[in-house]
């Protein structure tokens, strides 16, 4: 049976061969890793011995179904060895970290199912600068500018229709007339203002919002109004309560050392069980909503609580260890539900971290991340006013920009 070459590479290669400044690069697919076949991947790194590193890009064959980032690109060490330990990361990473995140895909994108074995691998030599993405919206080229590794001091990703090199939209215009298809467009600019071309995907079939209005909308001469609505969304919340969720651990651990007679007695399961139920309440939220918001009454400021939770038990060595354990992981399962809510409702310490893809990939122009922030000093009064309108998990919440640029948040 032939190999499937994924878009990712396929594109690259037509660029390549078209004249366009894509670093020298080679697909390595998954049956080559399984019949240890690396004699051209090992033909292809002697070339690049001199930069020690080279960066490893996911290329299952499935991958153009899914969201941009969906799946990870890893610098690695630009030997064989690197380029394993990079794809098998890639697929722990899509068991686990990402694993939320193609399920609700596939829930609400109808994107496949996925053989996390089928993973190919893009290598290619790592070259050190600026991520730039380039797509066109509705008739304009947009430029979206992230991870700057030049410079020390790094700015907030941003997007613009100006980009710092004019350069930029003339070959995003060559590149779409050689595709013959709409495309988002992935930069590199090195330190010497070299543009590397690293990536194309189709996007095509991407329905925007203002393309979809353009089609179904009619301009009419005015409007008389009382009231103006500005920038407004609705979403499902989840109410986030650490803190409390902390409290009842201890309080469970505190009525299991009210029944152990002696040291190692103990039944540390039902402790256990309830940071698995709370896991499973954020995962089930998230498969029940496309998109959603957290409201973070208290998300990681719990003080000492999670030390105390942690280390409760330490008079019982293995319920301790189990349940320091179960307290850890629970840590990253609450980061991959908070990365997968498109809003964020929370204390100025806290915003949605943005990534290239998450900053200004095609899939957020419709439904970009919104971070609703109070001041970290005011925290212990907004979360007063949250409690005492009485929001829930739930709830259908509105956000409402008003005309000086302030978000009001109300229960609908």
């Amino acid at each position: 049976m032939a190999t499937v070459v994924p878009e990712k590479a396929k594109l690259l290669k037509k660029l390549k061969e078209a004249g366009f400044a894509v670093p020298d690069f080679i697909y390595v697919p998954a049956d080559h890793f399984e019949n240890d076949d690396t004699a051209a991947l090992e033909a292809f790194l002697a070339k690049h011995r001199e930069s020690f590193k080279v960066i490893a890009r996911s290329a299952h064959p499935q991958e153009r179904c899914f969201k941009g980032g969906t799946f990870d690109s890893l610098e690695t060490y630009a030997d064989v060895s690197g380029i394993r330990y990079a794809r098998n990361k890639m697929i722990k990473l899509a068991e686990t970290t990402k694993r939320l995140t193609i399920l609700r895909q596939q829930k609400f994108g109808r994107a496949p199912e996925l053989d996390m074995n089928e993973m190919g691998v893009v290598v290619m030599p790592f070259v050190d600068g600026t991520s730039v993405m380039a797509k066109q919206i509705f008739g304009h080229w947009e430029f979206g500018y992230c991870r700057d590794r030049v410079h020390r001091i790094q700015s907030e990703p941003y997007i613009t229709r100006t980009p710092h090199d004019r350069r930029l939209v003339q070959l995003s215009k060559k590149i779409q007339e050689c595709l013959k298809f709409r495309c988002e467009i992935e930069y590199i600019i090195s330190g010497d203002g070299e543009i590397h071309v690293v990536q194309a995907k189709d996007i095509s079939n991407i329905d925007t919002l203002e393309e979809v209005e353009s089609r179904r909308s009619i301009t009419l001469t005015g409007i008389r109004r009382i009231r103006k609505r500005r920038n407004y969304r609705e979403r499902p919340v989840y109410v986030m309560d650490n803190k409390s969720f902390y409290i009842n651990i201890i309080s469970r651990c505190e009525e299991m050392l009210d029944r152990c007679t002696q040291p190692g007695t103990g039944d540390v399961a039902p402790i256990i069980d309830a940071i698995k139920t709370y896991e499973a309440d954020c995962e089930s939220f998230a498969l029940r909503h496309q998109r959603y918001a957290v409201l973070g009454l208290s998300i990681q400021d719990t003080g000492d609580l999670y030390q105390i939770a942690s280390h409760y038990l330490d008079d019982f060595p293995e319920q301790q260890a189990e349940l320091s354990k179960a307290l850890h992981n629970n840590l990253y399962q609450i980061d991959i539900f908070l990365s997968e809510a498109d809003t964020l409702i929370a204390k100025d310490k806290f915003r949605i971290g943005l990534g290239s893809h998450d900053a200004y990939g095609i899939d957020t122009v419709r439904n970009p991340l919104w971070s609703v922030y109070w001041p970290a000093d005011q925290h212990e009064a907004m979360v007063a006013q949250f409690r005492r309108v009485g929001f829930k998990t739930g709830d259908t919440v509105g956000i409402d920009i008003n005309a000086d640029g302030k978000p009001v948040v109300f229960r609908l």
